[in-house]
């Protein structure tokens, strides 16, 4: 296992092409425990399908993805599970109407007794649940209700905690801020960097919002059309400057330029 400062993932390169379009081209990304790692981009810039290569969805067909050390090339998020990289995507995958010990967990259900009378371990999933979130310092009143009644941060908590307790070493949040509104938003940040902080988890924090990862980032990572526009740790940025590039830099610049030589002379 990669212990502090050594990089668990590495991406060298990574490009991906469907048919004459280049998706990615010559990506490189880095992600060590307790950094949270933000990548951010507008529609189209390629973050979707390079959480999917780190998370086994999808394929690459150039360079290098590294994990602790040594070349793969997944071919299902199972197997990015069993090497504890694990996405949390902005579904969730949690059933409104199962209670929160149920969603937490869905499809690795804990089971007791022998033969035809085996039956769900109700109690030992309930408690370990209840620690799990508790170490995490997400409070719930009750575990019976269903998850679908929690607010929309409080059901990513559910869903960060859920993956770190299933042993996610890397743990990619598909923009868990998008649809939620300030104060929800807060909490999952703060629990973000709590995940990276406490739990020692490399975070990787995929979003549109230059704010919300500026309170949580450590790293930072701008794609543009598919390739890697800036890439810079916190002391080597501002918010400012993160802002600039993530409305499209240089680009902009020579945008707003155009405009100002064609505008026209006023008269006297």
């Amino acid at each position: 296992m990669a212990s502090n400062g050594t990089p668990i993932i590495q991406l060298k390169n990574i490009g991906k092409n469907y048919g004459n379009i280049n998706a990615l081209r010559g990506v490189n990304l880095t992600v060590r425990q307790r950094e949270v790692t933000c990548i951010l981009g507008d529609n189209g810039a390629g973050k979707s399908t390079l959480i999917n290569i780190i998370a086994g969805l999808f394929s690459y067909d150039e360079g290098d993805y590294i994990v602790d050390g040594k070349r793969v090339q997944f071919s299902s998020p199972r197997e990015a599970l069993d090497r504890g990289i694990a996405a949390v995507y902005q579904t969730l995958a949690l059933v409104p109407l199962l209670p929160v010990w149920r969603n937490f967990f869905l499809g690795s259900e804990l089971k007791e007794g022998w033969g035809p009378f085996r039956r769900l371990d109700i109690k030992t999933m309930y408690g370990e649940t209840q620690d799990a979130l508790e170490k995490m310092g997400i409070h719930l009143e009750n575990l019976e209700q269903p998850v679908g009644t929690l607010s929309g941060g409080q059901r990513q908590v559910v869903a960060i905690a859920r993956a770190i307790h299933f042993g996610a070493r890397v743990l990619i949040l598909d923009e868990p801020t998008a649809a939620l509104g300030v104060a929800q938003s807060g909490l999952v940040l703060r629990y973000i960097a709590a995940a990276a902080r406490d739990q020692g988890i490399g975070v990787i924090f995929i979003t549109h919002n230059p704010h919300h990862a500026w309170l949580v980032g450590d790293h930072f990572i701008v794609l543009a059309r598919g390739e890697v526009e800036t890439d810079a740790p916190r002391a080597d940025l501002s918010l400012d400057n993160l802002m600039f590039h993530m409305a499209g830099g240089a680009g902009l610049s020579a945008l707003e330029h155009e405009l100002r030589e064609r505008a026209p002379t006023s008269v006297a």
